[in-house]
């Protein structure tokens, strides 16, 4: 379903997505990196990120599920990006972090656990994994797009059985002009064994 919306408005989603200022969350993430760390964005949409990651010396490698948002990503950043969906990713080299920034809202909360576990075995230990929901509980449907929100109870439900631990969590403001009201939550979580 939601694969579908981004593949039907990959152009207006890009537009209303692509400058929208996001130093403030980088500010967080990219502390805990190395120069040159390998970094995965995951769900990577216009490649909006990729390109910031890329142009700071990190090695990126990124994927969406959406073959329209691949296309505009690719054309954006060079990068040899996947069409595939979270499960289905796989490396040869262990990644130093992942980015998932506002794209494992759209994996329903049943298979949350499966997928995280998956990104979990992709990264090294002590890697670095951000992720992002909109802030709430349950799932909602909206314009064709199916979120799976989650507040601070939720997520510590979530990761309990898993291995990471909590860096940093934190809600913000949606960082789109005219969309502040909305609120997310934000996790910067360490792969443990």
């Amino acid at each position: 379903m939601s694969i579908t919306y981004y593949d039907q408005h990959a152009d207006a989603f890009v537009a209303a997505t692509i400058a929208v200022d996001m130093s403030s969350l980088y500010d967080l993430f990219l502390p805990y990196l190395a120069p040159g760390a390998r970094i995965l964005d995951a769900g990577c949409g216009s490649g909006r990120d990729s390109a910031h990651f890329l142009s700071l010396g990190f090695a990126v490698h990124a994927f969406d599920a959406s073959a329209e948002m691949v296309s505009r990503a690719r054309a954006l950043t060079g990068l040899s990006v996947r069409c595939c969906r979270f499960e289905q990713y796989q490396t040869d080299q262990p990644l130093d972090a992942i980015w998932a920034c506002a794209s494992l809202l759209h994996v329903p909360a049943g298979d949350l656990p499966a997928i995280l576990t998956h990104l979990a075995s992709l990264l090294k230990e002590d890697g670095i994994f951000y992720c992002s929901f909109k802030y709430g509980t349950g799932q909602v449907e909206r314009d064709g797009r199916r979120f799976t929100q989650l507040d601070e109870t939720g997520l510590a439900g979530l990761l309990a059985p898993l291995p990471f631990a909590s860096e940093r969590i934190w809600q913000t403001a949606d960082l789109r002009p005219g969309r502040e009201a909305e609120r997310w939550l934000n996790a910067i979580l360490r792969k443990r064994t």
